[in-house]
């Protein structure tokens, strides 16, 4: 690879909207921003809280269902990370950057090297080597999805791995090298800075957490997104799962399926991935007016988990006998 992202302009086909309709999907809205956003981290709270009452009190079976279901939704995490960084939840910009913040933290993510990793995977979505966020075919194996399922210690050891080197100026990765050249010195620098943060306030939590005796902290907090995490994984990996790659229709290489009220809000409403990746500047709360608006000119849209994976599963299955498969769903 070159020491960065090839440079190459994608004529993407978006659905047609009206112009004063795009306006005013467009608008952001504090309210809404904070409902979602304060409401989610309220969730987290009762579920670590249920947990960490329960030691103790309830038998351990119970405590352990308690804290799977904590990193169950705590995996969820990453959306409203995703949508922070796209700073649209908010109107208020500086309410964007501090709950960004404070959800990175969270989730042992870097707003940094996400955010330049996810600007080129919007512009040249699937289109490898300028987006190396996601990559097809995407292998999916029975092991791999039950260490996200249940404990995923791999995943643990990797980030760990990551966020030391980045703390003394390493970066290991082949698809960060291309996004922070050495030439790309204030970016490298907020890299490094961010990761010494997370490190540095991750320690603390688990110093004060041996004083104080209090062993659950870090289990609801610091280890929360390396368990449980099997059900958000079915949803974000239908994304872009068993589509095609290099085209310029996201109708072709995004998938949109339709989930209950409440999935979507754990989602961040990310079902509506089509709509998301061709008017990025919407805010997630309006996927679904947008949705509405163009669901005549998209292709079929499974429903629900079990009929979302009723659809991909035999692609991946075509994919192990063919290997350049790919699906292309019918459009309008």
């Amino acid at each position: 690879m070159s020491a960065e992202p090839a440079k190459r302009r994608i004529k993407w086909y978006r659905s047609p909207i009206a112009a004063e309709d795009l306006a005013r999907l467009n608008q952001r809205s504090d309210a809404r921003g904070l409902a979602q956003t304060l409401g989610f981290l309220a969730l987290l709270i009762c579920s670590g809280g249920l947990a960490w009452v329960a030691v103790g009190r309830a038998h351990w079976l119970v405590v352990l269902a308690l804290i799977y279901l904590h990193g169950a939704l705590y995996a969820f995490l990453v959306n409203g990370f995703h949508e922070l960084c796209h700073k649209t939840v908010f109107k208020t910009n500086a309410l964007n950057v501090a709950f960004r913040n404070v959800y990175a933290f969270l989730g042992w993510y870097s707003h940094v090297s996400f955010w330049a990793s996810h600007q080129a995977h919007h512009r040249y979505t699937l289109h490898p080597p300028d987006d190396l966020e996601v990559v097809l075919p995407v292998k999916l194996t029975l092991r791999s999805y039950l260490a996200f399922a249940f404990i995923n210690p791999r995943g643990f050891y990797l980030r760990m791995k990551n966020v030391i080197q980045l703390c003394f100026g390493v970066i290991d990765s082949e698809w960060e090298r291309a996004l922070f050249p050495p030439e790309n010195v204030a970016g490298r620098r907020a890299l490094f800075r961010w990761a010494r943060l997370l490190l540095a306030g991750h320690l603390l939590i688990a110093a004060v957490s041996l004083i104080q005796g209090w062993w659950m902290l870090p289990l609801l907090l610091t280890l929360a997104p390396f368990y449980g995490g099997g059900f958000q994984y079915l949803l974000n990996e239908a994304q872009h799962i068993g589509l095609s790659d290099e085209v310029s229709d996201y109708r072709i290489n995004t998938r949109t399926i339709l989930l209950n009220p409440l999935l979507g809000f754990l989602y961040w409403q990310m079902n509506y991935h089509i709509e998301h990746h061709m008017y990025a500047a919407v805010p997630f709360y309006n996927l679904a007016e947008l949705h509405a608006l163009i669901r005549n000119d998209l292709p079929y849209c499974p429903r629900g988990v079990s009929g979302t994976w009723a659809q991909i599963l035999p692609i991946l299955r075509r994919q192990r006998r063919e290997p350049g498969y790919q699906f292309v769903p019918e459009l309008p």
